[in-house]
């Protein structure tokens, strides 16, 4: 008759015990000890140490060996045979101690652990001198977590983890397991359910559509941009030049078979292409681990993993290190605003709204079928706190740009009125997500100094580039959507029409300088049926190349750091194609030279001049000229350095050349072209003012002197004064 299993054993079996401590391993009784362990594969067990045979509970997978405790070391080794004859020696899991300290769990438990990735997740952890692997994982509504991998069969049976009560941290160390293997996270729910849960923490994962993490070794990669950070951390970089090329590493280049290449061979490709130009960051979009290659990085399900479409980690340390050791920064795109459904990660992790709100008039963003974080939470706030510490600290990344920012801050965001839940004052606003912006912003800025928080926000929510203890959000800079709309809605009007809209230009400098602005064309500009960038731009082909020539001139003229997005810079001439590489073909092709030739010299300028860089953010670097000839689409106005030095910028957003166009300036003295627009270099028809001007002791504009120039089609022109 075969005797019945105990309760405890058979909540083993059926892989529903919370504390799997309290049957397996050893267990003293005075002078003796039990040792118990659970191997559905064992055919027969011995103790390692005197080759003690261990006696199977009858009718279960479960070996127990009595012995008297001297005999029996703390952390013991046992030998067993599976059901093929083959020998294997391990330790047990279940003869260690708690490896999580007390003080980090707490840290987390108060939102305040900022590394709480070196904790969570799976880590190579030696104890009494044995190696082997420490998982964690925060699931505090789970009735019961495991460790399953490629070196358990997938057997939730095998490895069921420690609570660690109160806290909802679950861990367990297993012994003499290495890097390389493959993991998920076991998870039965207090209603008894049981799925497979990828890391939030994870560092490493399989490549798409494959979602185990995988275990990796700390890195000894060794770093060679020491020089780089250094400067980083002292640069006052509202004060130095700044243009983004934004890039999607699947679809910049390709390799021969229409693969993706890895990042080592994007460093170098990249840093030749970027540094030919003359842009001082690239941008990357979300390198994040992703499952879907459509969402371009932005449903993300690695926080703190670079995807493994391009390489391993230390492939991505090598693309960040070699790019900042050829003097350019690197800036990533960052989405804590909301995260996929997917039930392998985070959606409902441990049977409840446990990274999301239970409520869906919270907890669901209706336009991206995504779920929305519960910044309220205590250890959802440190997720992602300390997913954005790792990528600074851990990948020397030079600053993150948070998408979404808007949909985070307003509760009613993008939704019917009774679709959205006030908060406590019964306001719009979302006081939670405001709060973790702010000490996102603040933790990020005092662990890297120089580091750079850049939000992608729309509305007109009041000093999101100011300092927190100024009641700021705390960013570095934002996007100037407005700017990029208005503009982008001027020069796609027939120049005919343009006079009726030449508010849009104008507009923009009453808000300039409440915040420190990015100005931004970018990926969300050039695809869903927008067009390209040239593809914008109104007339004849002549036309087309001549204001987007002109364009770019406005924009590097305006105040406000860069951003253009790839294939912009040769003026591609199709939607982008996120499957696609871009068409490198049209770099030969006279008129998109000349726009890369155009964006060469405009970069060189930029850097080179103080006026076009120095006081980005502030009044004293604008003056007006003429921002009212709206009946002849022209504009004119100033670029000034600290010391007063300036640049004089005309825009003919007309393809009328204007001859004798008289203008208003400040000094005497010679005037010369240092850019035209419309030079043969680039493409355009050659006129301009290349024997220079001298001003005239003739008042106009206001000013008590004037000059008297030429002023090409479609076309900018910037002019230099030299004194005496």
């Amino acid at each position: 008759m075969i005797s019945k299993i105990p309760e405890a054993l058979q909540r083993i079996i059926d892989a529903r015990h919370h504390d799997p401590f309290e049957v397996l391993g050893r267990h003293l009784h005075g002078d003796d000890c039990r040792i118990r362990v659970f191997m559905p594969m064992a055919e027969s067990v011995k103790l390692e140490m005197g080759q003690l045979p261990f006696r199977r509970i009858e009718g279960s997978d479960f070996f127990e060996l009595e012995v008297a405790a001297d005999k029996v070391s703390e952390y013991y080794r046992i030998e067993w045979k599976d059901k093929s004859g083959n020998t294997h020696y391990n330790y047990d899991p279940y003869c260690f101690p708690s490896q999580l300290p007390e003080f980090d769990i707490h840290l987390f438990s108060e939102g305040r652990h900022r590394h709480a990735y070196r904790i969570f997740g799976a880590h190579l952890h030696e104890t009494a001198a044995i190696s082997g692997v420490l998982f964690a994982v925060w699931a505090p509504n789970a009735a019961r977590v495991s460790v399953v991998g490629n070196f358990n069969h997938w057997d939730g049976r095998t490895h069921p983890m420690r609570s660690r009560g109160g806290s909802g941290v679950w861990e367990l160390f297993i012994p003499e397991l290495d890097s390389g293997s493959l993991y998920k996270f076991e998870i039965r729910t207090q209603e008894g359910e049981v799925s497979l849960r990828t890391d939030p923490y994870g560092n490493y994962f399989q490549c798409r559509p494959e979602t185990a993490a995988i275990v990796v070794s700390d890195s000894d990669y060794q770093w060679g941009d020491g020089e780089w950070i250094g400067n980083r951390s002292t640069a006052n970089w509202q004060q130095e030049p700044m243009s983004i090329y934004e890039v999607h590493l699947g679809s910049w280049r390709r390799d021969e078979e229409g693969g993706f290449l890895n990042y080592r061979d994007l460093a170098h490709r990249l840093t030749d292409h970027v540094k030919g130009i003359g842009f001082t960051h690239i941008e990357l979009l979300p390198i994040t681990e992703h499952p879907l290659d459509g969402s371009w990085g932005y449903q993300t399900t690695g926080y703190f993993a670079p995807t493994s479409r391009f390489g391993i980690p230390d492939d991505f340390r090598y693309f960040v290190d070699y790019l900042h050791q050829n003097g350019i920064g690197v800036l990533l795109d960052w989405v804590p605003a909301h995260f996929p459904r997917d039930r392998y990660a985070l959606a409902r992790f441990d049977g409840s709204a446990l990274y999301e709100h239970e409520d869906p008039r919270k907890g669901e963003h209706r336009d991206w079928g995504t779920l929305i974080f519960n910044f309220g939470r205590n250890e959802v706030r440190n997720f992602l706190i300390s997913s954005a510490i790792y990528w600074l600290e851990e990948f020397h990344i030079d600053g993150l740009r948070v998408d979404a920012v808007a949909s985070m801050l307003y509760l009613d965001y993008s939704r019917d009125p009774g679709d959205w839940i006030p908060n406590q004052y019964g306001g719009r606003e979302n006081l939670e997500a405001v709060d973790f912006l702010r000490e996102l912003n603040s933790v990020t800025h005092d662990f890297h100094p120089g580091t750079l928080m850049i939000a992608e926000e729309s509305t007109a929510w009041p000093q999101v580039s100011r300092p927190t203890w100024l009641g700021g959000l705390g960013f570095s800079m934002k996007w100037n959507m407005g700017w990029m709309h208005d503009t982008l809605s001027y020069t796609s009007q027939d120049p005919i029409y343009r006079h009726y809209h030449h508010d849009l230009l104008t507009f923009g400098l009453l808000y300039a300088f409440t915040e420190n602005f990015v100005l931004p064309f970018s990926h969300d500009e050039v695809v869903h049926g927008k067009g390209s960038m040239i593809d914008k731009m109104p007339g004849d082909d002549w036309q087309k190349f001549a204001n987007l020539r002109l364009l770019y001139s406005y924009m590097f003229t305006y105040p406000g750091k860069k951003l253009l997005f790839m294939g912009s810079e040769f003026a591609q001439g199709r939607e982008w194609n996120d499957s696609e590489a871009l068409d490198w073909i049209l770099e030969d092709h006279p008129y998109h030279r000349g726009v890369t030739t155009l964006l060469t010299d405009l970069s060189r300028l930029y850097k080179e001049q103080p006026a076009l860089h120095q006081i980005e953010f502030e009044y004293p670097g604008f003056e007006w000229i003429d921002c009212h000839d709206s009946s002849q689409s022209i504009l004119s106005y100033l670029r000034k350095d600290r010391e007063g030095k300036e640049l004089l910028i005309i825009l003919n957003f007309t393809p009328v050349p204007r001859d004798n166009y008289r203008i208003g300036v400040n000094h005497p003295g010679s005037y010369w072209e240092i850019l035209n627009s419309d030079s043969e270099f680039y493409g355009g028809s050659n006129m301009g003012n290349g024997n220079g001007l001298v001003a005239e002791k003739r008042p106009w504009m206001g000013r008590d002197q004037s000059i008297v120039l030429t002023l090409p089609p479609l076309a900018a022109i910037m002019l230099r004064r030299e004194e005496g």
